[in-house]
């Protein structure tokens, strides 16, 4: 074949600059991808290998070579796997961001291969990273049965094919160093670089390099293998350090911090496996990015990856969680359909789950600090297990802390202590939910609770009112939120039924949405306010789905009036006095209007509440 020169197919100085600058933030990564590449070319004629042993020539010893030449300031990284033919390395180096890796996942899809290996290009600009630590870049390579090429390109538009001398399967990447990145032509900052990044890939690296012996005026070769090989999760955890953890948490969450706390453990019994487990600081960026409700873990048999993307593996409300499991027991060559329904994943999954909350509870007992920053960033997707995991929602409230009219803002307390510090006769956890602690910790529905010594919890999380109810009860104590149902004191409202039966009865009639005007206990301080039965959606909630644009069926409430506040007298004394008075209506509808502002909902018309306000302070 004839040297020749092509151009890329897309704009490279561009895209190169974007790469070069943008996409990575730290050049030492350039090595990372390119080794990530080699990682998996092994992979793909490993795993074409399986079904034509022709592909593999003999040679299965799977390494990644790194050579080292200060003299001519080349590095060169040299894999032994699948290789390029002319065809495929035109259409894989002479396109930026066409990735072969990704078109090897849709061929061995189409082949009904559902255990590919774990592939890591899936984006294909990882090997462009070169050109930010080299000016020119050769790749020679050969793929079984076919002629080797020599690509080489400077990444200013072009780059050239022609012939290779070259008689082995596999790939050699040979980068021309720039002046200001000879650094990675030093021992130390090769082995540094692959320990920090590809210590726990599963193909050995190998670093060949010569010393020379002054005395006798020789050279002698030295290979080194730089990764430990072993698959951290295969690691003994007394053999791997805080820092090492933290690196490989960051390699799979893509998480610029480290974990807040790492689960690392063996499963042994009716089923085995390892998990390596990490519970992230703060929200990792992609869900930050995505409102993904599934979890994610990295699931591999025997090492080899299968999928993460099985929703029994991990329930949604701890799609938090990141990290790794492997088992031995489930079958290699079981399809993704059959592997859903495996009831050995349905037993993993019920150990990684307790094993998860045990840590957290762990956490929450033995350091509050920290676990008061993860329940800041976390909680309210726990929060989703009350209504999705029957079996483990009191070990999930143990988990949950709560603001409360006991504490000052900004402190909370958990169901435990709440139980623990019920007042007296007290049988009732209760709770009011609501926008933000300000809107609510003044209610009147907190008035006689507040007047009888008894705590309320403040649920100001959004999510609280949707799952809350759904716990029902804690430790034997049923929850109650405090703005719903009836809580009066029959007896002690006999007599002012009586005397206030005309006007309850006129004020009902009155007011639309209203299917009853009763007498209360329940207020202190404050005139009105609406209640809704048990079961009845809150305003709290009703004002959320409006601002989502979603229709909140009309609800009848009931408005329970203060008999000893002087607004609600006065008013029951003017309709005795003159029924006939226009100004009961205002009054009447200006009592409602208070208690519904207070309830946290909106009126329908602001204006005539408004208009009303005006003709009062105009009397």
């Amino acid at each position: 074949m004839a040297k020749k020169t092509m151009k890329f197919k897309t704009e490279l100085e561009q895209l190169l600059h974007l790469i070069t600058h943008s996409l990575y933030s730290h050049r030492e990564v350039f090595l990372r991808e390119i080794i990530s590449n080699a990682c998996d070319a092994i992979d793909k004629v490993r795993f074409e290998g399986l079904t034509n042993a022709e592909l593999l020539d003999g040679d299965s010893d799977w390494k990644i070579t790194i050579r080292a030449d200060k003299e001519n300031k080349t590095l060169t990284i040299s894999d032994n796997g699948i290789g390029m033919s002319q065809d495929a390395v035109i259409e894989n180096l002479g396109t930026i961001a066409h990735s072969g890796t990704k078109a090897f996942l849709a061929r061995a899809k189409e082949m009904g291969a559902e255990n590919n290996p774990e592939l890591i290009g899936q984006f294909g600009v990882g090997f462009y990273a070169s050109f930010m630590v080299a000016d020119d870049v050769t790749v020679i390579t050969k793929a079984h049965g076919e002629a080797a090429v020599k690509w080489e390109s400077k990444g200013t538009g072009s780059f050239t094919l022609s012939e290779a001398d070259k008689t082995t399967r596999g790939t050699d990447i040979i980068l021309h160093l720039k002046d200001d990145a000879t650094e990675y032509l030093d021992s130390w900052t090769i082995r540094s670089t692959v320990k920090k990044f590809s210590d726990f890939v599963e193909h050995p690296i190998l670093f060949l390099s010569t010393e020379k012996d002054e005395e006798k005026g020789t050279e002698e070769a030295k290979e080194e293998k730089l990764n430990t090989q072993t698959a951290i999760w295969l690691r003994p955890k007394s053999e791997i350090k805080d820092e090492e953890y933290a690196e490989f948490y960051k390699h799979i969450s893509h998480d610029m911090k480290g974990p807040a706390e790492t689960i690392h453990y063996k499963a042994e019994g009716a089923i085995e496996f390892r998990a390596l487990l990490f519970i992230p600081e703060a929200k990792p960026f992609d869900m930050l990015m995505n409102n993904d409700p599934k979890a994610h873990l990295n699931l591999y048999v025997q090492r080899v990856f299968i999928s993460n993307e099985f929703d029994n593996l991990l329930p949604g409300y701890l799609r938090f969680v990141k990290g790794v499991v492997d088992s031995s027991d489930l079958p290699l060559n079981v399809s993704r359909e059959i592997l859903q329904d495996n009831p050995m994943l349905d037993k993993i999954r019920s150990n990684l789950v307790g094993r998860i909350l045990k840590t957290l509870a762990q956490m929450k007992e033995k350091n509050y600090d920290k676990f008061l920053k993860f329940h800041a960033e976390f909680s309210t997707i726990l929060k989703e297990g009350l209504q999705t995991d029957w079996a483990n929602k009191e070990k999930i409230a143990d988990l949950l802390l709560f603001e409360t009219t006991a504490k000052p803002a900004g402190e909370k307390t958990c169901f435990a202590d709440y139980v623990e510090n019920m007042a007296e006769g007290q049988e009732e956890i209760l709770y009011l939910a609501g926008e933000n602690r300000r809107s609510i910790q003044n209610s009147p529905y907190l008035e006689s609770f507040k007047d009888k010594g008894q705590e309320v919890l403040l649920m100001i999380d959004p999510i609280d009112d949707f799952v809350i109810p759904q716990l029902m009860e804690y430790k034997g104590k049923k929850l109650k939120a405090v703005n719903k149902g009836d809580r009066d004191d029959k007896d002690a409202l006999k007599e002012e039924e009586k005397q206030f039966e005309g006007f309850l009865g006129f004020a009902k009639d009155l007011l639309d949405g209203v299917k009853e005007v009763k007498l209360t206990t329940r207020l202190k301080d404050s005139a009105a306010c609406i209640v809704g039965d048990e079961y009845s959606m809150s305003p709290h909630i009703e004002e959320m789905m409006r601002r989502m644009g979603q229709d909140v069926p009309k609800r009848e409430s009931v408005l329970e009036l203060n008999p000893e506040h002087p607004i609600v007298k006065k008013v029951q004394a003017m309709y005795d006095a003159d029924k006939a008075d226009p100004k009961i209506e205002t009054y009447t509808r200006l009592l409602h209007d208070q208690a519904v502002i207070a309830s946290g909902a909106k009126l329908d018309d602001p204006a005539a509440f408004a208009a009303r306000i005006n003709a009062l302070l105009a009397d």
